[in-house]
């Protein structure tokens, strides 16, 4: 398969998607096979540590009462950043992988470190995966525009990426770090290809800060220091569903970005039955379900959106196209560009 068409056809499954069912129950055929794998495993991931504490830990746990699972965490440049070290080591030291940047699986696809498992969830999953399985979509995230109701009224928010350019928003607009962030490396690189590198230079000249991450970005949209952010989805649900925050989400007219994040194993794993089992609990719809507690859209078309969320499938079929090939292979250049135009002063 061209590596470059692994993206291909999922708008038209999720299009096809119906009955979505809500959250709640659970998937026992997957409970009964996790109860008798046993051993460990190493999970690097870039979900977020509270997800991950309130989560991922309790609910894994619980599905594989026999199996010790660990959890390396950090942003998606951060985890990519160790895990090249333990290549050029030949010792890598993870199981399981579950980092935002889809085209980082191309690359270690190529380099034929992944380990082909099709999994007993594969007719349930309608988002990306590779055809011999070499990774799955398991979360979907999406960059999204963030604004206070406090400080802005619905109707003088900006309503696209375009909008983000005009002089009224100068030095009151933000974005996470592509050097750092995953789906803000997406959201650069789709961003340049659907409106020139031209694009960042406007916003460059409108004063756009570059924080560290999300979380950086969302505080201070609280406190009113931004005006309207380039964010995920993610952190916005989170906070106005359980902190009740004045944050509001739009949906940008001119596409979502959206970030499929896929699962895979790495051929190396000291545990291939455990890790299998645990891909197959994640694509469960069980799984699934605490993904979207987790605030990200699951890959299933059985599994509500997060609350307070667009529907998954509008969001897809409208979403932003993404050339992942294309990010595989220009990992450093399209950075260098970025930073060239907006980080240098």
């Amino acid at each position: 398969m061209k590596k470059s068409k692994w993206m291909l056809g999922a708008a038209a499954m999720l299009a096809l998607s119906v009955a979505l069912a809500g959250c709640g129950g659970g998937d026992k055929k997957a409970d009964n096979k996790a109860a008798g794998v046993k051993g460990s495993l190493m999970v690097y991931t870039s979900i977020y540590p509270d997800i991950i504490d309130n989560m991922c830990k309790p609910n894994v746990a619980k599905a594989f009462p026999d199996m010790k699972v660990n959890w390396f965490q950090g942003g998606t440049e951060k985890v990519i950043t160790k895990i090249t070290g333990e290549i050029k080591a030949k010792k890598i030291a993870a199981d399981v992988l579950m980092v935002a940047d889809p085209s980082y699986y191309l690359k270690l696809q190529e380099q034929g470190l992944l380990l082909p498992y099709k999994s007993k969830e594969d007719a349930n999953v309608i988002s990306e995966k590779d055809k011999d399985g070499n990774w799955y979509g398991v979360r979907i995230s999406n960059m999204i525009i963030a604004y206070n109701s406090n400080k802005l009224k619905a109707e003088e928010a900006p309503k696209n990426w375009t909008d983000l350019t005009d002089p009224k928003w100068k030095g009151k607009i933000a974005m996470p770090n592509p050097m750092l962030s995953g789906t803000a490396y997406v959201a650069v690189g789709a961003l340049a290809d659907k409106y020139g590198w031209e694009y960042f230079d406007k916003l460059k000249a409108n004063g756009l800060r570059v924080e560290e991450g999300n979380s950086a970005i969302q505080n201070k949209l609280l406190t009113g220091e931004y005006a309207a952010v380039m964010i995920l989805e993610e952190n916005i649900l989170k906070l106005a569903n359980t902190k009740k925050e004045p944050l509001k989400i739009v949906y940008p007219t001119d596409g979502v970005i959206n970030v499929p994040s896929p699962i895979a194993i790495f051929k190396e794993t000291k545990n291939p039955e455990g890790a299998k089992a645990l891909v197959d609990w994640w694509l469960s719809k069980e799984g699934q379900e605490a993904v979207v507690k987790g605030w990200m859209h699951s890959v299933r078309g059985d599994v509500k959106a997060p609350t307070g969320a667009e529907e998954t499938k509008k969001i897809v079929e409208g979403r932003i196209k993404v050339d992942w090939q294309k990010l595989a292979n220009n990992n450093a250049q399209i950075k260098e560009e970025f930073r060239k135009r907006v980080m240098d002063k």
